[in-house]
This record gives C-alpha cells, sequence and structure tokens, in this order.
C-alpha cells in the first residue's frame, strides 16, 4: 500500500499543534484522535482550574466564620458550573480544528488513531502516511489500577468527571496525588462527601516529606482517608459503586454514587506502536535525546508522551524546541553530523510544578530527601505563614515556605510552599535558581511589599 507523503506528521493536538510561521511552506499532516487542544485544554489543567477557582470560592464561603464574618453556603448550581466551564473551551477546541482544516491551505487534519506500521509510517483507519519528518505529540491517558470488577462497573477519570451530570452526594476518589487532590479539593467544595483510598500512607507523596505530611493532615480535617490500599475489588450496587478492600486500619467497604479513578497517566506510546518503526521506549514512554529527537532520524517526541513530569509548560517549552530543531533541520533532511550542533536543547533541571488543591502546594529543584540521597551539603529554612502580617491575618496555621539551600554556594537547591497562592509565591525562587542568584542576594538585595505574602518567602530568605 502506497503512503501519502508530506514533509512533516504531527500527531496529536495539544503542543504539537502551535506550529510556527518557518512551517508555513511545509506540507504537514496533523493527526488528531480525540478533540482538538489535548487534554490541557480539553479535560486537564484549563477545565480543571476553572472548577478549583469555583471551589475556592465556595471554600471561602464556609471558612469565613474563623474571621467574624456569618456566611452559610446554600448550595451551588452544578450545571450553571460545568456550562460556565465547557461553555467556553468547547468552541475553541471547535475553533482550533476548524482553522486549521479549512484555513491553512498546507495542512492536513486527518481523524483517528494513528499507530506505526513500518519504518517511519503511520497508518491511521486504513490510510498510510509517511515524511522525513515525524513529530509524535500524542500525551497520556488515565492510567487504570489493577482493581478486581473495575471493568465492570460505572466508574469516570479525570478525563470524564468534570462532566458528569449531577453533583454527586458520595464520591471515592481512588489516588493520592495531584488529580486526587485537586478533583476532591473540587467536589468536596461544592458539598460531596468525599473519601479517598490511597496505596500509599499519604497524600502526594511525592513531594517533599513536609510537604506531603502537611497535605495529607490538611484532607484528613476535611475528608476521609484510606491508607495502604490492597486486596482492592469493585461491584455495582443498585445505581453506584461499592469498593472493598484491605487498609491500614483494616478492611474497608466504601459505597459512592461516584468512583473516580485518579492514579496518575500512562505515556501513549505502545497505542503508537512505536517499536514497528524501531523508536526506542521504555515501556509505553518514548525515549528522546536532549533535543528531543529520538534514536530513529526524523522522528521526534514531546510532551507528556516521553516526560515523567507530565506539566503543560515543560511541553510547550518542548514544543518551540521541537519545532526549532526541525526547522533548522530542514525539509527533507534528517538529523547528522553536519547539522546536531545548531540543535537547541532542553533542559529538565528546574522544572516547577504545582498542584492546585486546597491548600495549594509549589515545587521547584530537590526535595530535602533528594538533598540527602546525593550527598549535598545544605541548610533548611521554613517559614510559616503565621509568622508574618499577612499570614497572621489570614488566620494561618498550618502553611509554611521550606528552602533547601547549598551550604556552600548560597544557592538555592530546591523550593516548596504549601499554602495559599503557592504556585504564585514560588515565581520568584524558579528565577532565582534559573539564574544562579544567592539567598543572600534575594533576602537583602530586594525589597518585599509589607505586609504582602510574599514576606513568607523574604523570611524564609533571612533565616539563611
Amino acid at each position: 500500500m502506497d503512503a501519502a507523503e508530506f514533509d512533516l506528521i504531527i500527531v496529536g493536538t495539544g503542543s504539537g499543534n502551535s506550529i510556527p510561521p518557518a512551517f508555513d511552506g511545509w506540507r504537514i499532516a496533523l493527526i488528531e484522535r480525540g478533540v482538538f487542544g489535548g487534554t490541557c485544554l480539553n479535560r486537564g489543567c484549563i477545565p480543571s482550574k476553572m472548577f478549583v477557582y469555583a471551589a475556592d470560592v465556595a471554600a471561602g464561603v464556609t471558612g469565613a466564620g474563623r474571621y467574624g464574618v456569618h456566611a452559610t453556603l446554600e448550595g451551588v448550581d452544578w450545571p450553571s458550573i460545568v456550562q460556565r466551564v465547557f461553555g467556553r473551551i468547547d468552541p475553541i477546541a471547535a475553533g482550533g480544528e476548524d482553522y486549521r482544516a479549512n484555513r491553512c491551505e498546507n495542512i492536513t487534519v486527518v481523524r483517528g488513531s494513528a499507530s506505526f506500521v513500518d519504518h517511519k509510517v503511520l497508518e491511521v483507519d486504513g490510510r498510510r502516511f509517511t515524511a522525513p519528518h515525524i513529530l509524535l505529540a500524542a500525551g497520556a491517558r488515565p492510567h487504570l489500577p489493577d482493581i478486581a470488577g473495575l471493568a465492570d462497573v460505572p466508574f469516570h477519570t479525570s478525563d470524564s468527571v468534570m462532566r458528569v451530570a449531577d453533583l454527586p452526594k458520595r464520591m471515592v476518589i481512588v489516588g493520592g496525588g495531584y488529580i486526587a487532590a485537586e478533583l476532591g479539593h473540587v467536589f468536596g467544595s461544592f458539598g460531596t462527601e468525599v473519601t479517598f483510598v490511597l496505596r500509599s500512607a499519604a497524600m502526594l507523596r511525592e513531594q517533599d516529606d513536609e510537604i506531603s505530611q502537611r497535605a495529607t493532615e490538611c484532607y484528613r480535617e476535611r475528608f476521609d482517608i484510606v491508607t495502604g490500599a490492597a486486596q482492592m475489588s469493585a461491584e455495582r450496587r443498585g445505581s453506584g459503586v461499592v469498593l472493598r478492600g484491605v487498609g491500614t486500619d483494616g478492611t474497608f467497604e466504601l459505597d459512592a454514587d461516584v468512583l473516580l479513578i485518579a492514579t496518575g497517566r500512562v505515556p501513549n506510546g505502545d497505542e503508537l506502536a512505536v517499536a514497528r518503526s524501531g523508536i526506542e521506549a521504555e515501556g509505553p514512554r518514548v525515549l528522546t535525546d536532549e533535543h528531543l529527537a529520538t534514536n530513529v532520524p526524523g522522528v521526534w517526541a514531546l510532551g507528556d508522551l516521553t516526560n515523567t513530569m507530565q506539566l503543560k509548560h515543560l511541553a510547550n517549552a518542548e514544543g518551540r524546541i521541537a519545532f526549532h530543531n526541525i526547522a533548522t533541520v530542514g525539509k527533507g533532511r534528517v538529523v547528522d553530523g553536519s547539522n546536531r550542533a545548531s540543535l537547541r536543547s532542553i533542559d529538565r533541571t528546574l522544572v516547577p510544578a504545582a498542584v492546585f488543591g486546597h491548600p495549594q502546594v509549589a515545587s521547584v529543584g530537590l526535595t530535602e530527601q533528594a538533598a540527602q540521597a546525593g550527598n549535598i551539603p545544605f541548610v533548611v529554612a521554613r517559614q510559616d505563614y503565621g509568622g508574618t502580617a499577612y499570614g497572621w491575618a489570614m488566620e494561618d496555621s498550618t502553611s509554611f515556605c521550606k528552602l533547601i539551600v547549598h551550604a556552600e554556594a548560597r544557592t538555592l537547591l530546591g523550593a516548596h510552599i504549601i499554602g495559599a497562592h503557592a504556585s504564585t509565591l514560588i515565581q520568584p525562587l524558579i528565577q532565582a535558581m534559573r539564574f544562579g542568584q544567592t539567598v543572600d542576594e534575594l533576602a537583602h538585595d530586594v525589597w518585599y511589599i509589607h505586609p504582602a505574602l510574599t514576606e513568607v518567602v523574604e523570611n524564609a530568605l533571612l533565616q539563611v
């Protein structure tokens, strides 16, 4: 079977759809099996944060009593909340597809699931495509844990739960990572009775140990949490689901109107059958070098398909690098010794991340346990929100900023914040780490507005 030939094939319309003007003269095939725009736009970062913001407002009402403000939450209009979110997002996805399909003369939009059938040959619903350059940006899918009977019961993942028709009365969430923390906050703030079921002993266990411990304590104040869960099974009960298993405190049996599986996401490399093109992978994750090139010349990969850190801002940065490198190599050519030196590289050593739960968590760089494991000389500074004027005004007795500092170089190794606006407060620390500023420069050569919440960061720096 002959394959249609292009200059560039792109699989996935998330960050892979950010095609720069340098490619206006290239014949491009853009392949998408789902909704245009990828995970972030349609079922990830953007819609979830719109829900989170509404949840923060609701949580603010229920917690207003600590300030002497008498307020009650009468309830939420779930259909209106859903409409506010997806009434805005869905037209963006539709408009993006229309633009690529009907107003970009050099781009052919191909609908369907792509997989390799030969060396640099992709097939979509019986049609074959090939090109000197192939950019794999096919993302990831929800991970489904080994729970007996799961396939026979109704359950949701983050891909679907934000579109449920009715606000559930009872929800069981399997998982304790960022997806679980954020969506648990959303539904719990709106009045759903939420129970978390964790295989581990703590929420957000990939964070610094102190952050994970504090997050777990905060969530235990709001929700029931089962830890050490094993031997789990699920079965239907009426229109809902019952989840059984054995946890740290013994056996458990939980009834739920909605069962949410939030145990991470799996790269889609296996579904692309990359091995048929000789592309190296680690399980379902496609491997690349620092230029985002795979071992097969002319095949590139970015985003959740290749990263252990599945973050949109990282995928966007990789998109800029990948497109630059492909354009630099040029149409009809592949990477060889003559053009490799001009390629840009990705540096993933200081990738920040945030969890938009309640409380928020933000982090960059090494955790304390990683610094210890690396035998790096370091000191730790820790500043409570409540030790600053604004934190005092907030009546905040749980939040803090933690800094890991190189004891000799006086530079930041890591920064970790748990509390309100953590994702914003950490930004100057990210910049300082990127440009090698010392903690002394940060503490003494910059003025911090008093009494803003940024004094939490300032005081942590002054401790060092």
